[in-house]
């Protein structure tokens, strides 16, 4: 009998487990974002120049240096951080300065953002720095995107062919 009674008790602590967990399974609704917005990710990895231009070593320098060690040039590792700019119909939307990453600063500039913007038409202006210049911008782009509620967009960026909108 006690152990009928043990069964049945086991039997009903699953069920009503089962049971929150049906429930929370479909319900409340989550939405990651408002039904009228789409969603802008920013999301590439990239990296700039390096912050010294390489040098040729003299003879007297490679004849210091251990045969192993002998490269004729001298390529400091440290490179430039990309500065981002981003803006969406004439409004500036994003400006960063993306340092580079590693101990020594030589490994390359990551970004990632997400922005939820109003569904429909938008011209997005891009313009990124990826060398020693100080004024002005190596990779511009203008593209017209038309983004409908509830897309998601990624803005993507590859040196040999610039900013990439998927």
């Amino acid at each position: 009998m006690i152990t009928v009674l043990r069964y049945a008790g086991q039997a009903a602590v699953l069920a009503a487990f089962v049971a929150v967990v049906g429930f929370f399974s479909g319900a409340p609704s989550f939405r990651h974002f408002p039904d009228d917005q789409a969603l802008l990710k920013v999301s590439f990895t990239h990296g700039g120049a390096r912050r010294v231009e390489c040098r040729k070593r003299t003879r007297e320098e490679l004849a210091e240096m251990a045969a192993n060690m002998r490269s004729t040039l001298d390529c400091p590792r440290e490179r430039v951080g990309l500065r981002l700019e981003i803006d969406l119909d004439g409004v500036p939307l994003y400006q960063a300065q993306l340092p580079p990453t590693g101990l020594a600063g030589d490994g390359p500039s990551r970004v990632y953002e997400r922005f939820a913007l109003p569904a429909g038409r938008h011209v997005l202006d891009l313009r990124l720095r990826d060398s020693r210049r100080s004024e002005g911008f190596d990779h511009v782009a203008r593209k017209v995107v038309g983004l409908a509620a509830g897309q998601s967009v990624a803005v993507d960026f590859r040196g040999s062919e610039g900013f990439i909108i998927r």
